[in-house]
């Protein structure tokens, strides 16, 4: 491969990449009906046929954008392979990550909610996505049950869900409060009150 060649794929991973975040920006605004990939190439400084040799369809675009966002969030979760009590730990870090990030906030809760129709191009994307955030923190409850660490009476399958519930709703909660809801201290309480050692 000569040099030239490899500017070539540097530049068009360079450009994917601020494809991706120029349309997480919009959907986040607009919300994915709402949002144009016309506007988005024009942010973008492409035309329209440019943005399609990246993404052919908005659908993919909008799949790209949320497996981009999926894939920083499991890797903020996964660092040294924690389990269990580290796990649970973990959650509430994400969620003062996520204070950080209003627009990826912003594009989630928006997209969620659209994609609760069954037409939606990311309907099944959303309906395995809970199926794995819930299954993740049930199994971190079981970890710190079998390591005596979480309070009698706490069912890990059901605590694991109030949690992405929670996660969630605090989200909505702290855009709606113009950032004045403390999403990872509301969520560390709700741990913390679960488990018989500190987070």
């Amino acid at each position: 491969m000569t040099a030239e060649t490899r500017r070539g794929y540097a530049k068009g991973r360079a450009k994917r990449r601020e494809i991706l975040d120029q349309a997480m920006s919009l959907f986040g605004e607009a919300g994915y009906r709402g949002a144009s990939l016309r506007v988005i190439a024009a942010r973008c400084g492409i035309s329209h046929t440019g943005l399609l040799h990246h993404f052919p369809t908005k659908e993919a675009l909008l799949l790209a954008v949320l497996e981009r966002r999926d894939d920083v969030d499991d890797e903020w979760l996964s660092v040294g392979g924690t389990t269990g009590v580290d796990r649970l730990r973990r959650f509430a870090e994400l969620a003062a990550l996520n204070a950080k990030r209003r627009g990826i906030v912003e594009l989630f809760t928006v997209v969620s909610a659209e994609a609760t129709a069954a037409d939606h191009p990311a309907h099944t994307y959303f309906v395995r996505r809970y199926e794995n955030s819930v299954a993740g923190a049930r199994l971190a409850y079981e970890q710190a049950g079998r390591d005596g660490a979480l309070r009698e009476g706490i069912a890990p399958a059901d605590a694991g869900r109030q949690l992405i519930a929670l996660m969630d709703g605090l989200q909505v909660q702290w855009l709606l409060s113009d950032l004045g809801t403390d999403m990872a201290g509301v969520l560390r309480a709700h741990i913390q009150a679960q488990l018989t050692v500190d987070l």
